[in-house]
């Protein structure tokens, strides 16, 4: 029984894991995105942005997305989203996908930057 549950858990750190590491676009590949011409949404609070954000990014907090799709550039012009940790980042790239946008990405924590 103990092999089992330690092979459950190693299966379950490394999701975990995998999760917390960014989103779907490296930072690298996020940079060059922006520069050429993606938008860079930050999808945290308006304190959070307030207190340091990327250089050039727009706040557009995730709770109010749905709300401002008309801020965004059009459906075929590329978006990246990112957050904190990534978990508000890809809920923001889900709902936009949802909503018809065909070039978004999910650059996750914006430590990754």
């Amino acid at each position: 029984m103990f092999p089992a549950v330690l092979a459950a858990v190693l299966v379950l750190l490394g999701a975990y894991f995998m999760l917390m590491k960014g989103g779907d676009v490296s930072g690298a590949e996020a940079r060059r995105l922006v520069q050429a011409g993606a938008r860079l949404i930050d999808v945290r609070s308006s304190a959070e942005f307030a207190a340091g954000h990327v250089a050039g990014a727009v706040n557009i907090p995730v709770q109010d997305l749905g709300a401002r799709l008309s801020d965004l550039p059009p459906k075929d012009g590329a978006v990246v989203v990112y957050c904190r940790s990534g978990h508000r980042s890809r809920a923001a790239a889900r709902l936009l996908k949802k909503a018809g946008f065909e070039a978004v990405h999910d650059l996750g924590p914006m430590s990754r930057w």
